[in-house]
């Protein structure tokens, strides 16, 4: 995997609920604490989205402001919107893959790294569009719910 990586919220759940634990979740963990993860704003929304209080949301937001953050300019929303396109045009492919995802990807597109994640939506962008990035399975498919 490359040295850094965008950590979508499919990856971020998992650990934070504990269906990606132990042997699984420690090389995880120690990429977040090592800085080798970072963030987009479409999925630190998402990552915000599941605190359940004022407090919560300060106390997530202060821990994931630590990571990198590589923001999501017009061009990449441009390259999501294409993609998207992309997706409509190819037969036997839905381009019903989640919005926030195809933004995650051109981010990383656009930038030259990774996405660390647990979605077969990454898998199908980067089969099926021009964007390219590399997508990383957080854990085995099938294994973390």
């Amino acid at each position: 995997m490359s040295e850094l990586a965008l950590l979508d919220n499919s990856v971020w759940a998992r650990l934070r609920d504990g269906r990606i634990a132990g042997d699984a979740a420690a090389p995880l963990l120690e990429r977040i604490e090592n800085g080798r993860v970072a963030v987009t704003e479409p999925s630190l929304l998402e990552m915000l989205y599941s605190s359940r209080d004022g407090h919560e949301f300060a106390a997530l937001a202060e821990l994931l402001a630590a990571l990198p953050r590589f923001s999501l300019d017009a061009p990449a929303a441009d390259l999501a919107v294409n993609a998207q396109a992309q997706l409509a045009a190819a037969p036997g492919v839905s381009h019903r893959v989640k919005p926030i995802d195809l933004l995650v990807a051109a981010v990383a597109a656009r930038n030259g790294i990774a996405v660390l994640h647990y979605d077969a939506d990454y898998d199908t962008i980067a089969e099926h569009t021009h964007l390219e990035f590399e997508s990383v399975w957080a854990a085995a498919r099938g294994s973390a719910g």
